[in-house]
């Protein structure tokens, strides 16, 4: 991905009256405050902000450092901050969860009607032997039972384990493997364009070499006719009908450290990594970054339009605005479905106030004109928000000026799956550069580093790192210690290694690059280049096989694949259809490579690594740099 300055130097100021109504700290001040004494001001913060069942004996526990711990001894559960304290408040009776469904229906739940929903659902769940530490798989479409699913476990201390609604059998099936999950949740398929995700089948395939699995909970959503296995799978409306789900069980006390779910994100190489997150330090972080950033009001109507899939969806749709009793809503389909103004209709229907998005959405539909959206009412809106890659300058001023009317500053937020919550991003009255994520979140220490560890000069490229612990930091990757060290802290003893290039101008601002590893983003989603190649590798007609992101103006990136083909197999245009489909059974639709390309031979070193950068600068007509290690 190419750098994303800001040539023109632009500077958007805030309007006043943003600033003034902002009920945000003072940068300057709880940054420095932070940096002074961290542990005391988030303990402060988590005192002040969160109900305990038991106090914290240490607020940070760097003894085995880079196992950091936060909120040490303390007792503790997530979904009592984001529900069960509501229902004793005047919030009981407020919407804390609107749906709108892609063919129009709508349901919406109060905190009160969502705390009954998962008091029974997690019911149920014990009832199926579902005991604090078991995992559990969610596998659906962006519909509230996932809501519910997620917090429903977390109440009774076990693991959730979210899955990609988009994500194939070969996908959902190592994940499951990995996490040796006992009991999954799916539904019957999901609406996306009109048609029909088939879940349950892709369950059903991926559950034949997954023992472990003893249950199957099955959501009624899109009522074709699916294959049910006997004494395995039960419809969820069936068991939420039984005398068992109205017997409301407590929500469990839980240690801070303990552990609230895995989610699986890209390596470099390998299978995906499970990203473990714990309830004390977690909800502390994700509900203080959403505060802070999107400075969410009572009256206002939060829409993240990510899917609960994706750390976004579980960080910023599910737990963040649940846990500050916001106003949330949860849209079913596609941006453009059955037109291309779906989302400002509904913006202008729901008087959304705060929209929070991808730069890959904001591209698609900046392509379809300013027609679409100046059809609607976009008045309400107070905030606009990015998430998942760097931003081009073009489409964050189509976004500010079409969208946000010039009235409504972005927030464009830098993070991963690993971080839990915002780490670089402006606040509502930090004056915005076009592409860039402006300033590390208060307490959050980050530098710009070249090869040797030393930080590099105004406007130098280098190794994004971060210098202080967090509180919804990552704590592992999950059965796999040395790796969690391996990855993220060995690089540069010390610091966490995020993965990603940047830069920091004059000003103190950074500019997020893009992935100095083997990761290629697209549409915001992070994929391994060793998953999609172990893909095509699969296929019998393949015997070698690289690929590479190269830019792309709507997606960010799109993937580009080499293939060595076995001997006597015809390259031919027949074949390479056949190879994108095989990686998107394997993988996901989402891998599907744009195009492949059928070579003799793969630039490798001569230890037998694949060179892709000398791809990459091939196929973008770039310099290719030192080849001195290149196999002869």
């Amino acid at each position: 991905m190419s750098s994303n300055g800001n040539a023109s130097g632009e500077v958007f100021y805030p309007p006043e009256h943003i600033i003034r109504q902002a009920n945000q700290p003072d940068y300057d001040a709880i940054h420095q405050a932070m940096l002074d004494d961290l542990a005391g001001t988030w303990g402060a913060i988590a005192r002040d902000e969160f109900e305990w069942f038991k106090p914290w004996d240490k607020t940070l526990d760097d003894s085995e450092a880079p196992f950091y711990k936060w909120f040490v001894g303390g007792k503790v559960n997530i979904v009592h901050n984001a529900l069960d304290r509501h229902t004793q408040t005047w919030r009981r009776n407020k919407v804390a969860l609107l749906w709108e469904g892609e063919k129009y229906e709508q349901r919406s739940y109060t905190y009160h009607q969502l705390e009954r929903e998962v008091c029974r659902f997690a019911s149920v769940l014990r009832a199926m032997g579902v005991n604090k530490g078991d995992r559990v798989t969610i596998y659906m479409g962006r519909i509230p039972e996932i809501v519910i699913a997620m917090l429903a476990c977390a109440k009774i201390g076990a693991v959730h384990s979210v899955v990609y609604g988009g994500f194939s059998v070969e996908a959902l099936h190592g994940r499951i493997e990995d996490s040796q999950s006992k009991v999954a949740i799916t539904a019957d398929g999901a609406w996306l364009r009109g048609n029909i995700v088939p879940l349950k089948e892709i369950m059903d395939e991926a559950l034949q070499r997954a023992p472990t699995v003893q249950t199957v909970i099955v959501v009624k959503r899109t009522g074709q006719d699916i294959h049910m296995e006997p004494g395995r799978d039960l419809w969820y409306h069936d068991l939420m009908n039984l005398p068992i789900a109205e017997t409301c069980i407590p929500t469990e006390a839980v240690d801070a450290e303990d552990p609230l779910f895995l989610l699986y994100t890209s390596g470099t190489t390998g299978k995906p990594k499970a990203i473990l997150h714990t309830h004390g330090g977690y909800m502390v972080g994700v509900a203080t970054t959403l505060k802070w950033v999107f400075d969410l009001k009572e009256e206002d109507t939060w829409w993240c339009a990510a899917d609960p899939g994706w750390i976004t969806g579980h960080s910023y749709i599910v737990y963040g605005p649940l846990l500050l009793g916001a106003t949330s809503v949860m849209y079913e389909g596609a941006p453009n479905h059955p037109f291309p103004d779906r989302w400002w209709d509904v913006v202008e229907r729901h008087g959304v106030t705060v929209l929070y998005t991808a730069p890959t959405a904001i591209r698609g539909l900046m392509r379809f004109g300013d027609a679409w959206p100046n059809r609607h009412d976009l008045s309400s809106l107070r905030l606009l928000g990015s998430v998942g890659e760097p931003i081009n300058p073009e489409a964050w001023k189509w976004y500010y000026r079409v969208i946000g009317k010039e009235q409504c500053p972005i927030m464009d937020t830098w993070w991963q799956t690993e971080t839990g919550g915002f780490m670089i991003t402006p606040l509502p009255s930090t004056p915005l550069k076009p592409g860039s994520a402006t300033r590390p979140f208060p307490g959050v220490v980050v530098d710009v580093l070249d090869e040797d560890g030393s930080p590099v000069g105004p406007n130098e490229e280098g190794y994004l790192v971060i210098k202080t612990p967090w509180p919804a930091m990552l704590r592992t990757v999950y059965g796999d210690p040395d790796r969690y060290v391996e990855q993220y802290w060995s690089r540069f003893p010390g610091m966490y290694m995020t993965g990603d290039s940047a830069r920091r101008d004059e000003d103190g601002y950074i500019w997020v690059i893009g992935r100095v590893d083997d990761v290629i983003k697209v549409s915001g989603y992070r994929l391994g280049t060793a998953e999609i190649e172990s893909a095509l590798v699969s296929h019998p007609s393949v015997a070698e096989a690289a690929v590479i992101g190269v830019p792309d103006e709507v997606r960010g990136s799109v993937i580009q694949a080499y293939c060595i083909l076995v001997a006597g197999m015809e390259p031919t245009q027949r074949l390479v259809e056949i190879l994108r489909d095989h990686v998107a059974h394997e993988v996901g639709p989402i891998a599907k490579p744009a195009s492949i390309e059928f070579v003799d031979a793969l630039p490798k070193t001569r230890s037998g690594k694949i060179m892709r950068r000398v791809l990459k600068a091939r196929a973008l007509g770039q310099d290719e740099g030192d080849l001195s290690t290149l196999e002869q």
